[in-house]
């Protein structure tokens, strides 16, 4: 799995119009699944960003993670985090699990999270979604579950 980590002061995101979801101080992950996933991979990442120290202490230092500053998280779908701009002009998306065993692991990712008592709000899987934010920093993270 891959997951783009964007902290951000609010965000929402709309489908045909209609928002879908919505936060506000916390982060913005755009979450792409590829074949080799597995539940494991989900708990690693739900972990990892849970824990994140990524929010600033009364120091402004990074010491604090989203659970520490009680944080919402809006996760978004992207297959494109696999698309493969190596050959040509038009991003190959092989690498790309498929719908269902996205769907299942990135419903698993945002259930892990909620567990640790996160808020999260989604998107729509699948759908073609406006993403808003304003990102505080910016603080932009990549991470993946494989190294």
């Amino acid at each position: 799995m891959r997951v783009v980590v964007q902290r951000s002061k609010q965000a929402r995101v709309t489908v045909a119009g209609e928002v879908t979801g919505q936060i506000s101080k916390g982060l913005v992950l755009l979450v792409g699944v590829t074949h080799e996933d597995k539940e494991e991979d989900a708990a690693y990442l739900a972990d990892k960003i849970a824990n994140l120290r990524i929010f600033e202490d009364a120091d402004e230092k990074m010491n604090l993670s989203l659970l520490d500053v009680g944080g919402e998280i809006l996760s978004v779908s992207q297959f494109t985090l696999y698309g493969d701009c190596r050959k040509g002009r038009r991003p190959n998306f092989m690498e790309a699990a498929r719908p269902e065993q996205a769907l299942q692991l990135y419903e698993a990712f945002n259930m892990i999270l909620r567990e640790k008592g996160i808020r999260v709000e989604t998107g729509r899987f699948g759908a073609m979604m406006d993403v808003e934010l304003t990102n505080d920093g910016p603080v932009t993270i990549i991470l993946e579950s494989k190294g």
